[in-house]
């Protein structure tokens, strides 16, 4: 019987980018460098640990913008063509890097995306959601929600019924498409305040994560500290995340990614070759941006021009190693908690899915070896869920977890800061005013029901995380106003020809085609009175 059990969660969201408009956008390459560098690993490690017959749990969010976008035949048929340009680039670059230190670089990249294009178009139809789901029905993966849009919950509490709203789409949204609707929640980004949890229970919730000082600081002292759940008063359980395993990988300092032999992100070809080469397989517009061909290690901290060449297979086996440290430090965490503890501990190691391939290359590497090695190298660690510990121990200490979140300093300040404060007005207004119509028209059909549902999807699309947190960290801020201020200004006009009884319907249709995330959205759900215990 092992000692002790690691609980890995894999966090997958990206926002929400759709934009039929324009043929070539350049943020919808955020979800093409997720599919290729990230997903399709995952996916084909997992694969991989099936076909051996070695048995794994892992817990992974699939947010509900990330599998509208996975799902949605635009994007798909965008995917396709912009992984045949970057197959294209790979065979000119194994004839350009001929005889040169990259070229083992550049057959890995030729080898990798033909695989991905086999894999995306060929195995999964184009549908890779349908892989997560496969994994889940094996029993390998506990796939769980996210709020509709990742909105920062702890400060939508003002309108209860737009809380609510978030976490009923997301659970509707997710049994359609995983078949089942989730046991556990991610908090977008880890964000809880006393109260969500009751709007969780309603939905079927069970369980869901805060990060450390959430259970550490909750209004009783926690007997087993992180190393156990806790129960809010609602019945609902809080897992509390790890401090050091998440230091061993999240640091910037400590954590293996800035291992010297690791790949270098920020070295390109789209911005280190000749221009007239590059240009068919950068921006339309000219602009240099990243490609995924990066030939260049971490090497130490040098300036780029400094960097050495990357070498695939020593990077390889530093990510083996790295994986057999990371669990030689979990058995004697788990050794260590073990003799304090009347149940085994579970060690609670939550990341961003996108850390793993996209920023930190070898991360699906990592994992697959994590899990290989816990399988064959050790008997005191046991791969569990959240669901699973739950099941073994019912009876765990109650308490409400602190106002918390994972961000910068813990709380709320990077969604509510000089750069995103403007925001909120607008929000609670839009969230008042669709609460007012809910109540007004409780059984609407036909055209005004198509209006009210587009307007609960402009509102849940401004109500997006995602925005506040990319203006407090100033990347990409105008991107994240514009996004904003459109899908308010879309709610305002349908909230006007709404109550004006006067709906435009040729421009209704259009912005029903432009925003088309949750085509089963019900206004309804914003009606201000509790929804009903889910059964699941």
């Amino acid at each position: 019987m092992a000692t002790g059990y690691l609980c890995l969660v894999l966090h997958a969201h990206l926002p929400y980018v759709r934009h039929p408009e324009h043929e070539n956008f350049l943020e919808e390459r955020w979800l093409y460098e997720a599919i290729t560098e990230t997903y399709i690993p995952l996916i084909q490690a997992f694969d991989r640990l099936i076909g051996d017959g070695i048995s794994f749990r892992l817990t992974m969010t699939l947010s509900p913008p990330l599998i509208s976008m996975l799902t949605d035949p635009l994007l798909q048929e965008r995917y396709t063509r912009h992984l045949a340009g970057l197959i294209e680039l790979a065979d000119k670059e194994e004839g350009r890097t001929y005889g040169s230190p990259f070229h083992e670089a550049a057959l890995m990249y030729k080898r990798r995306l033909r695989e991905a294009m086999y894999i995306f178009q060929d195995l999964y139809h184009r549908n890779i959601v349908s892989a997560f789901k496969k994994f889940q029905d094996q029993g390998r993966l506990e796939i769980i929600t996210c709020a509709a849009t990742h909105a920062y919950l702890p400060l939508m509490q003002l309108q209860p019924e737009a809380v609510r709203a978030q976490i009923r789409t997301a659970v509707d949204l997710h049994t359609r498409h995983l078949g089942r609707p989730p046991r556990g929640i991610w908090l977008p980004e880890c964000g809880y305040a006393p109260g969500v949890d009751e709007i969780l229970k309603e939905n079927g919730i069970q369980f869901f994560f805060t990060d450390s000082h959430g259970v550490l600081y909750a209004s009783h002292r926690p007997r087993f500290g992180i190393f156990a759940p806790i129960y809010c008063p609602s019945g609902v359980a809080a897992f509390g995340r790890d401090i050091e395993s998440s230091k061993q990988v999240w640091s910037t300092q400590e954590g293996y990614p800035g291992d010297y032999n690791y790949r270098e992100f920020y070295r390109d070809i789209g911005y280190d070759l000749d221009y007239d080469y590059i240009k068919p397989y950068i921006h339309p517009d000219g602009l240099r941006i990243h490609t995924g061909f990066k030939y260049y290690k971490i090497t130490g901290k040098v300036d780029l021009s400094q960097k050495e060449p990357y070498h695939p297979r020593a990077a390889d086996e530093k990510a083996a190693e790295h994986a057999g440290n990371f669990m030689f430090n979990r058995q004697h965490q788990i050794r260590h908690l073990a003799g304090m503890m009347d149940r085994p501990p579970m060690i609670v190691a939550p990341y961003d899915a996108e850390l793993f391939g996209h920023w930190w290359f070898e991360g699906p590497a990592w994992i697959e070896y994590l899990i290989r090695k816990i399988a064959f190298d050790q008997d005191e660690i046991e791969l569990l869920t959240p669901s699973q510990y739950l099941e073994r121990f019912p009876c765990n200490q109650v308490a409400v977890p602190c106002s918390s979140s994972w961000g910068n300093k813990g709380y709320h300040e990077v969604w509510l800061s000089g750069a995103n404060a403007w925001i909120y007005r607008h929000l609670h207004m839009a969230a008042n005013m669709m609460v007012d119509m809910t109540n007004r028209y409780p059984a609407a059909g036909g055209l005004l029901r198509r209006a009210l549902n587009q307007a609960a999807r402009e509102l849940m699309l401004a109500q997006s995380s995602d925005w506040a947190f990319i203006m407090s960290t100033g990347t990409m801020v105008e991107y994240a106003i514009k996004r904003t201020k459109i899908h308010l200004s879309n709610f305002l006009r349908l909230q006007d020809e709404i109550t004006g009884n006067r709906i435009d319907e040729g421009w209704l249709r259009d912005l029903e085609y432009r925003d088309n995330i949750f085509p089963d959205v019900d206004y309804s759900w914003y009606r201000n009175e509790p929804a009903r215990s889910v059964a699941v």
